[in-house]
C-alpha cells in the first residue's frame, strides 16, 4: 500500500552564504503526489530561489508517475534558471534516476552535506 507523500521546505544558507530552498519529501512519490511535490515547488518565490535541493532521504518508493513529477519539477526549475540537486536517494533510485536521464537536470549526491559542498 502506498504511503502518503509529506513535504516541507527548509530555507538554509550554503557555505558560500547563498540561500537554498530544500524540499524535503517523506513517504512514497506517485501520481497522487503532484501537489506535495509540484505544489510545494510552486510555493517558492521564483525571483529569490536560485538553488533547489531535493531531499529524498525519507522517501520509501518512487514509481514511474512519481519520477515524471520529479522530472517536471526539474524542467521547470531549469527553465527558471534555477540550479537543482538531489540527495538521499537509495542506490536503486540513484541508478533509476541516472537511467531515465534526470542527471541532465540535476546532480545526485549521497547526503545534504555532499550536495552543499559541490554547490
Amino acid at each position: 500500500m502506498q504511503s502518503e507523500t509529506k513535504s516541507r521546505v527548509d530555507q538554509i544558507v550554503s557555505p558560500a552564504g547563498h540561500p537554498i530552498a530544500v524540499l524535503r519529501f517523506e513517504g512514497d512519490i506517485a501520481s497522487t503526489s503532484k501537489n506535495a511535490v509540484l505544489g510545494l515547488y510552486h510555493s517558492l518565490p521564483e525571483e529569490e530561489t536560485k538553488v533547489v535541493l531535493l531531499d529524498f532521504t525519507k522517501v520509501e518508493y518512487i514509481n514511474s508517475s512519481g519520477i515524471a513529477i520529479v522530472i517536471q519539477l526539474m524542467l521547470e526549475a531549469t527553465n527558471a534558471s534555477q540550479k537543482v540537486a538531489a540527495f538521499g536517494l537509495s542506490a536503486h533510485f540513484t541508478k533509476v534516476f541516472t537511467m531515465v536521464g534526470i542527471t541532465k537536470y540535476a546532480n545526485l549526491y549521497p547526503t545534504q552535506n555532499d550536495a552543499l559542498a559541490a554547490l
